[in-house]
């Protein structure tokens, strides 16, 4: 039976500590979740600190232990209930996105589709462009994310365990990435890597060096690249920066700061949410993959690619 909204859920759609409570609410219709969070702990959420007193309820409940990960394989039919049901209302009233230029995507998969990354906050950018090509083409995307967003010990408490890999998330290591492309998937891939994620707002507008392990891997498996840019996602966290003082204190990857971390720090269920705005996505060209590339070649053509977009984004940024 489909998952449909109550009152209590449109609730959560516009009220930002709830959406925690949705992601968790949805998952539990599907699937059984007896260590996940319940009715009363959902309620704690949405008031300032109670977060922290649901935590210790469910650690006591659970027996004080942590709930216990689990390897999940992807799942296309469940990817579909929560991109239909969840994910497309938040993507169409809520960040109002749209997709331009589809007529520039590959007629088939494989594809790695590349995007600039905003960062410092959950990845909706890729999400956003997952749901827009999958509604489009009907395609199963996965998007390559970083391990933070499979195994690190706080996401255990906020998410159910395997929810990342059943929505298709590919972890971004290097077996990882080479086992997906050889199945001919569609992935979405940030070049930039680890560095667009943590370049904040100042550098919001401006492309890292891109990584050209993706180059490689489309030549030796032939694999075409599309390139995507997003205009909007750098309001998805705005003003924040990156403090490796205390993420190194916290024992995280990247620590945004912004004026939105009090919010946060009353508020810990916001994690998965992003400020409203607009995501306008544009795809700009297709390359169909070389024959053979050098490292040297594929570290050139990378460089070229990023300084092609670099100019677009400049053009659509002064046109917005």
């Amino acid at each position: 039976m489909p998952f449909q909204f109550s009152r209590f859920d449109w609730f959560c759609f516009w009220y930002p500590p709830g959406w925690l409570i949705l992601f968790n609410r949805h998952w539990q219709h599907y699937h059984p979740d007896p260590e996940g969070w319940n009715w009363l702990e959902f309620g704690l959420f949405l008031i300032p600190g109670g977060f922290y007193l649901a935590l210790l309820l469910r650690w006591m409940r659970l027996g004080f232990r942590a709930p216990k990960p689990t390897f999940t394989e992807p799942d296309p039919i469940y990817q579909n209930a929560f991109r239909e049901e969840i994910l497309f209302p938040i993507v169409t009233r809520y960040f109002r996105a749209e997709l331009h230029d589809a007529e520039n995507l590959p007629t088939e998969p494989p594809a790695i589709v590349t995007l600039n990354h905003a960062g410092m906050c959950f990845p909706w950018d890729f999400v956003c462009l997952g749901v827009l090509l999958g509604r489009k083409t009907g395609w199963f995307v996965q998007l390559l994310a970083h391990p933070i967003f499979f195994d690190h010990p706080w996401l255990v408490w906020w998410l159910p365990p395997g929810w990342a890999q059943a929505l298709g998330g590919v972890r971004a290591e290097k077996d990882s990435f080479e086992a997906a492309i050889a199945e001919k998937k569609v992935l979405l891939y940030a070049p930039e890597s680890w560095r667009g994620l943590v370049k904040g707002w100042r550098h919001r507008y401006q492309l890292a060096k891109y990584d050209p392990s993706f180059l490689r891997l489309s030549s030796q498996y032939q694999v075409q690249i599309v390139s995507t840019v997003c205009i909007g996602n750098e309001s998805l966290h705005p003003w924040a920066l990156n403090s490796q003082v205390l993420a190194k204190w916290f024992k995280m990857p990247m620590l945004p700061v912004s004026p939105l971390v009090l919010a946060f720090v009353l508020f810990p269920s916001m994690g998965v949410w992003a400020v409203r705005t607009q995501l306008k996505y544009y795809v700009r060209s297709r390359q169909l993959p070389e024959t053979e590339l050098s490292r040297a070649e594929s570290v050139q053509q990378a460089e070229q690619m990023r300084s092609q977009l670099q100019e677009e984004i400049n053009q659509l940024v002064t046109r917005s």
